[in-house]
């Protein structure tokens, strides 16, 4: 099994204390990957929360080929964090030339586009960078967007983040996540590695996926050209997410009802049976085959946990007003918050959503069973 950890504070913190928290859980991963997922970033990327940031792995002669591309494109740099390492990496790390986290001006052609056509812009270019990567083996790209920072690479959580010097202050952030990758269905690829991200969404998961072609097949036939790539089987559980909010634009609370649907009878039943009932006839190839326990954060920086009927896939919310982490274990939550009060922590069912949203004042959960909030 894999290890997840997710916190929401209203105090920026860095990285490092995710991945210590990871540490305390390092006997359910297998050290072979790291990967974070930073938003509501503080420090020197407060003042430019709508500029896009470039994260990624580059070869020297990948970094020219992106500066090329990006000139031609019309932007330009605006702030960037410089992540110098040893030419000689620690055991089980790979030799990488330059980890890249830049951020940049818009083309002026760019000036006046709706917010909707800017986000397809950026999905573009995010796309043509991780195919010149694939083309040369120069590039790894893992996003272009604003108030967006992910990390991800090989070898033990606490060694890449030791060797990566991830306990600055640059790189802290309101909300992170994170994973001690265990890779257990598909070869080592870092585009494999959790969390996954696509336009505002990102999520983890602990489990696997049986499922993964058909959704695969359903998410690639809608036309969108994010959903792609699925170098892993969990990487659909974050497109499922954004397939669910942006594209159909339903709830949260519907993400549950699409990937885990009620019984027919449930659904008879339920204040919405009818709504539900096409909605399960429609999307009956997103349907997941678990076990999972999936976390993932929202556009407007909420935080959430779902998990199916195995239960096989533990997963804990416990935290104050101010403060809240999600992790696979509660030992985590010890480590990272041991003066909270233990009696509100909180374990999903397989009905529940847990989420704690922008505000960080509680944990709300929605059950399946309960009215979904759509216009009447």
């Amino acid at each position: 099994m894999c290890r997840l950890f997710a916190m929401t504070s209203t105090d920026p913190f860095t990285p490092m204390v995710a991945l210590k928290t990871l540490d305390v859980m390092r006997e359910g991963h297998d050290g072979s990957g790291v990967g974070l997922f930073l938003s509501d970033l503080a420090g020197p990327w407060e003042e430019m929360k709508g500029a896009p940031i470039l994260s990624g792995i580059f070869t020297n002669e990948g970094l020219k080929r992106l500066d090329r591309f990006m000139m031609e494109l019309g932007f330009t740099t605006k702030y960037k964090v410089s992540m110098r390492v040893s030419k000689t990496p620690p055991p089980g790390v790979p030799r990488r030339d330059v980890y890249l986290i830049r951020a940049y001006e818009y083309p002026d052609d760019w000036e006046g586009l709706c917010p909707e056509e800017v986000k397809s812009r950026l999905l573009s270019v995010r796309l043509q960078l991780r195919l010149m990567g694939e083309e040369n083996g120069d590039m790894i790209v893992y996003s272009f967007w604003p108030d967006v920072i992910m990390i991800k690479e090989l070898g033990e959580p606490r060694v890449v983040a030791s060797y990566l010097d991830l306990d600055r202050t640059d790189l802290s952030a309101r909300v992170v996540l994170a994973q001690g990758r265990q890779n257990t269905n598909y070869a080592i690829n870092l585009y494999a590695c959790h969390p996954f991200f696509l336009q505002g969404f990102s999520a983890m998961t602990n489990g696997e996926n049986t499922a993964f072609i058909p959704i695969r097949e359903y998410l690639s036939s809608r036309g969108f050209a994010g959903y792609t790539g699925y170098q892993s089987d969990s990487e659909v559980f974050t497109h499922i997410l954004h397939y669910t909010l942006h594209t159909l634009g339903l709830p949260l609370e519907a993400y549950k009802h699409v990937i885990t649907p009620l019984s027919d009878a449930e659904v008879a039943d339920h204040p919405d049976g009818e709504f539900l009932r096409r909605l399960k006839q429609t999307c009956r190839r997103l349907i997941v085959d678990g076990p999972n326990c999936v976390i993932g954060c929202l556009p407007d920086k909420s935080l959430f946990m779902v998990q199916d009927k195995k239960k096989l896939r533990p997963g804990v919310v416990g935290g104050k007003p101010g403060t809240w982490a999600f992790s696979s274990e509660t030992c985590g939550l010890d480590a990272i918050l041991p003066d909270r009060d233990k009696s509100f922590d909180f374990q999903p069912m397989h009905l529940d959503t847990a989420v704690v949203g922008p505000d960080r004042q509680e944990v709300t959960v929605c059950r399946q069973t309960q009215p979904l909030p759509l216009p009447r």
